[in-house]
Formats: structure tokens, sequence, C-alpha cells
């Protein structure tokens, strides 16, 4: 046992031992909490500040997004994640959004809003939670209070609906700022922290019924997909094999080790084969205004090929966008299969569902650019994808861009 661990709980020397190992953050890091005040979040709260008296992290903030989706129960949560952050001399963030008529206003799904709207509002929270430290915001890290649980839900949900060899990660312990302390830990092992710190007579927060954590009635609700999965699909896995979440685990941190490699071996495909269409250096490309894939991508092996345009495709559409299968196997159809330049169809593959995840490679849709062993780009290849985008080949490379764009280019020429 490490210096810094003497003295945890055994929850907070789990998560401890992944801050750590994974690098999630140092003691200098300023971390905002997300906390929704249900049992995980509640536990995230007491382990963060075991981690920062042991010194693995910074100076501490916390967040709570009341979605108004839930009325007075909604109230009663940001009521408890109140008590909470006073009870532990947190400082809080308080975000109030209207999410139900910002998806009417958009036309989004409600939770694809809600998460959206939640993680701009602790963007901006941390942004301020590093200004008042005098911190750089690279330094800055969300920790949100993610369990094993949690990973293995999403895995069976993106079995279900399918995902490319990424996306079976299904989370990962780092993104960008977010990171996943408690990944290791189950929900059921939070659950008995937080009661044994009540037993122990450590300071707890409760609600007006005397409740350690509050409950979120619409978990129960099994026509939601996470609910029915949660409810349904893992218990019985669990009837099977009662050490699941460990062995699943296991079996994401192996998949996640060999995408991890793949991952960088698409890293340098990219930067030797993609070109963003404005770039100024200073500021960065305009991911929206598209790019071009140079001629010698073709030859690179396909699992890469699939990989780096996807991510291409990602970037240009936004990180909250469905990248489809049909559109990566449209722009993969943009080169010859090698050997034979052959004549090939100008419409893309029948629109498919996109692969679910989002992470890792896109799913292989069965058409011949998936059997391709890659070539030069076919000159006069013209598809739409994604409803509007336009993808183009001559002698030059591979061409996506915004349909209006390609239309303009087009009759100037």
């Amino acid at each position: 046992m490490t210096r810094e661990a003497e003295g945890l709980s055994l929850v907070a020397r789990r998560a401890a031992d992944a801050v750590r190992e994974r690098r999630l953050a140092t003691g200098e890091s300023p971390v905002l909490l997300m906390v929704s005040g249900g049992s995980d979040s509640t536990a995230l709260a007491y382990v963060a500040c075991e981690l920062r008296a042991a010194g693995l992290v910074g100076p501490l903030a916390m967040l709570h997004v009341n979605h108004q989706l839930r009325g007075a129960d909604a109230d009663t949560d940001a009521r408890f994640v109140a008590g909470l952050a006073e009870l532990l001399d947190i400082p809080l963030f308080l975000c109030e959004i209207d999410v139900a008529a910002e998806a009417k206003r958009s036309g989004g799904n409600v939770e694809a809003v809600a998460r959206h709207e939640r993680y701009l509002a602790a963007n901006e929270a941390l942004r301020s939670l590093c200004q008042h430290e005098a911190a750089p915001i690279a330094d800055g890290r969300i920790f949100t209070a993610h369990t094993a649980d949690d990973r293995v839900e999403s895995f069976y949900m993106r079995s279900i609906v399918g995902t490319g060899p990424g996306g079976f990660r299904s989370m990962r312990y780092a993104n960008g700022p977010v990171a996943r302390p408690l990944m290791d830990t189950s929900r059921e092992e939070l659950r008995a922290y937080v009661e044994k710190r009540e037993r122990s007579g450590k300071p707890v927060a409760c609600d007006a019924e005397g409740g350690l954590w509050r409950e979120d009635a619409t978990n129960a609700h099994t026509d939601r997909f996470r609910a029915y999965v949660r409810h349904e699909i893992v218990p019985r896995a669990k009837e099977r094999n009662p050490q699941l979440l460990n062995v699943l685990g296991r079996t994401m941190n192996l998949i996640a080790d060999e995408d991890d490699f793949m991952e960088s071996l698409a890293d340098d495909v990219a930067d030797r084969c993609v070109a963003w269409l404005e770039d100024d250096g200073a500021l960065g490309p305009d991911f929206g205004a598209g790019f071009v894939l140079a001629p010698s991508f073709g030859a690179e092996p396909l699992p890469l090929r699939r990989r780096v345009c996807l991510r291409a495709l990602q970037s240009m559409l936004g990180p909250d966008a469905r990248v489809e299968t049909a559109s990566v196997d449209a722009v993969l159809t943009a080169f010859s299969e090698g050997a034979e330049d052959e004549p090939r169809e100008q419409a893309p593959p029948a629109a498919e569902p996109a692969a679910a995840g989002g992470e890792g490679a896109a799913a292989c849709g069965g058409g011949r650019a998936c059997k391709a062993a890659g070539g030069k780009p076919l000159g006069g290849y013209v598809a739409n994808i994604q409803g509007d985008l336009a993808v183009s080949a001559n002698k030059r490379g591979v061409r996506v861009e915004p349909m209006a764009a390609f239309r303009a280019r087009r009759k100037r020429a």
C-alpha cells in the first residue's frame, strides 16, 4: 500500500488506484464533481474528499444540474446536493435547464439533450473553478460517478444495437477532461460504503425522510433502454455468472488495450493522409468545412482506413452526431480495389442505422468497401452521405464536404 492510500477506505483505495495508474488527475488538478444526488454520485463526493485529503487530487467543486423533468422531486434533489456540498465544505455550482423545452425547440431526444446540456454546464463550471484556483484549464478534471454496473450495461446496450470493435470497451476511464475513478467499483459496493460511513459516525447528508441519497423513480422504467438492460438483462446474466462485473470488466480492459493500439496506428495514418480543407494553423481546422483523403490512403490496411474515416466524419459532424455505417462505406468505396480499377457504382450503400456507441471503428456493413484491398481514388465517383455531405474523388484524393460547398464548387468549374 502506498503512503497516500494509508487510511483510505477500501472504495477510496480502489479509486486512488484508478487515479494513479490511469493518470486521471494529479495532486494539483482542480476537480469538478458531477453530483445528481443518487447513490453513486453521493459516494463520489465522499470518496473525492478522501482523495483530496490524501493529496491525490487538488481543490474540489461540485456541479448539480436540475433538468426540470421531475417536478418537485428534482427540486428536492437539488436541496439534497446543496446540503451535501455544505456538509463537505465544497463549493457548489447549481444549474437549472428546461430540458423538455430545449428538446422541443431543437427536435432532439430528451436524454441526449440533457446529456449535452449537462456537459456544457460542466465545462463552464470547470473553467470557473480553474480560474478561481489560478490553474490552467488543461489541468482541470470532471469526475463522474460511472460504476462497473454502468460499464456492463453499456456493453450490453451496444451489443444489442451494434457497434464497432472499439465500442465494446464500453466506457473510457478518461475522455478529455472527463474521468471516471469509480469504474472498478459496483453500485452495490458504493451504497454499502455510504451506509458504512453513517454507521461509523462520520458526517453524512440526509434528505427529509432520512435517506442517504436520492432515488430517481424513472430509473426503474423499463421502457427506457438502459433501465431495461439494468433490470431485465444484467440480473439474468448474473444468475449464470455472479462474477459478471469483474469478468466483463477484465474483458473490456483487454479490448481497450487492443483498441488503444489500433488508435495509435490510426493516428499515424490520419497525420499522413487527412488534410482539412480549412485550417489556418493558429486556431486549428474548421472541421465542418470538410477534409481530403490523400491518394495513398487507399493503400492503408482496411481496419485503419475505417477508423480514420469514422474519426474524420465524427469531427466534421460534431461529437453528438451518429456516423452511419453506410457513410463510412461510401467514403471507402471512393477508392479502387487495388489491382483492378473496375467500374464502381457511384451511389453509396443503402442507409443503415448508425453503429451505436461512437467509439472505435464503425461496424462493417458487408458491402464491397468492406472487402476492398485498397487502391487509388476513383475519378468521377460522387456520393451523398448523412443527408447533406458530398463525397467526390479525383486523382488528387477523396474529398468530403457539405453538399452546398460541393455544388458551388462544381458550378464554378
